[in-house]
């Protein structure tokens, strides 16, 4: 999906990687965008799910289903060692992983899965789940990451 010299290259930022990811899932077709949606999947695919991405915005401070299905999410998460990670731009996140023709109602939650074929991940994924190891034994639980911009 993309250059391995980029990822080999230490000044690669982890925003980066997630977009990398991101884009790679989805020409593979294995992203899941939208809190009900990445719910469902968890509760009928666990073991299919390798990543999650939960997005703030504006309306997350106001919105208490939000902060309660973002509560879950994380729990379920952290129960079954499914590696997550926040941003902050959830418009930014669902230019990425958006119809370039539709915008996305909803990019609160986007889940990346495993390839069908058991082929297995791509350099990027590795680097972010790597970070999100790290950032746990650093008790940050829910590590932020700064997408790029274009």
């Amino acid at each position: 999906c993309h250059s391995f010299d980029t990822l080999v290259d230490g000044r690669t930022s982890t925003g980066k990687s997630l977009k990398e990811a991101l884009l790679c899932a989805q020409s593979e077709d294995r992203l899941t965008v939208g809190v009900y949606e990445s719910a469902k999947i968890m509760t009928d695919d666990l073991d299919s799910v390798s990543f999650c991405v939960l997005a703030m915005d504006g309306e997350f401070q106001c919105d208490i289903a939000l902060q309660i299905h973002f509560t879950l999410i994380q729990s379920f998460c952290f129960d079954n060692d499914i590696s997550i990670v926040r941003v902050s731009d959830m418009q930014r996140l669902a230019e990425i992983v958006g119809d370039k023709v539709e915008p996305l109602e909803d990019a609160h939650c986007v889940l990346i899965t495993n390839p069908a074929d058991g082929s297995w991940e791509d350099p990027a994924l590795q680097k972010l789940h790597l970070f999100c190891e790290e950032s746990r034994s650093l008790n940050d639980w829910v590590p932020e990451i700064s997408l790029p911009e274009r």
